[in-house]
């Protein structure tokens, strides 16, 4: 089976297009404004509307509240919420049900036990994203440029979904797939000439090293 490939932070109409043709199965969009790769509803929408074809739109929320979803989603066709904060269980549930959207929830990794946090969302969420625990410095809760011990995904048992993230690059994600068994990547950072600049020739370079592992 291909592994899968997300391209995270696109806020360009060129990378989304170059991401698109080089074979991304998912695209995302971030709507969270201390992000570098943060966009506009209005800008994401025109972003979103330029994709055809199976590719899934990702939006990618932190903590957002029901009215500031609703209007994300009244300007911005989705196929996937993201949820990258610190939403409970219980609040998964909730958004995955009043929106009527899939939603994959970002658990952030850097030992063995945070992934016994993943048996709580197991029956609430579509897709999980594992993604480094943020340094302490952090004012965001992805996109650090930070990996974890791949290793600590080898042993986990888990039917729902997957994708690897945090730190992932043209140079190291053949080891990062061989090693922790992941059947998905999302990047963001390692496709990046700068915060929040998409490096064309890097995300189709990347794209073509995870084909081809």
């Amino acid at each position: 089976m291909s592994t899968e490939i997300k391209i995270c932070g696109l806020s360009t109409s060129s990378s989304v297009d170059v991401a698109v043709r080089a074979g991304a199965d998912l695209v995302g969009f971030v709507f969270f404004p201390r992000s570098p790769r943060f966009v506009t509803n209005a800008t994401a929408r025109e972003l979103a509307s330029q994709i055809a074809g199976d590719v899934v739109r990702t939006g990618l929320i932190v903590d957002a509240s029901n009215t500031e979803i609703a209007e994300i989603l009244d300007q911005v066709p989705l196929d996937l919420l993201q949820l990258h904060g610190k939403e409970t269980p219980a609040r998964a549930a909730e958004i995955r049900s009043l929106f009527n959207l899939p939603v994959m929830k970002a658990l952030p990794v850097a030992e063995a036990a945070d992934l016994t946090v993943a048996d709580d969302y197991r029956d609430v969420v579509d897709r999980f994203l594992f993604d480094a625990k943020p340094p302490k410095s952090a004012d965001r809760p992805g996109g650090n440029a930070v990996t974890f011990d791949w290793t600590l995904m080898q042993d986990i048992q888990i039917d729902t979904p997957w994708l690897l993230a945090g730190g992932l690059t043209l140079d190291n994600v053949a080891e990062a797939l061989k090693i922790s068994g992941a059947r998905g990547v999302d990047l963001s950072s390692g496709v990046e000439s700068a915060p929040g600049v998409k490096d064309e020739g890097l995300i189709r370079s990347f794209i073509h090293a995870v084909r081809s592992v």
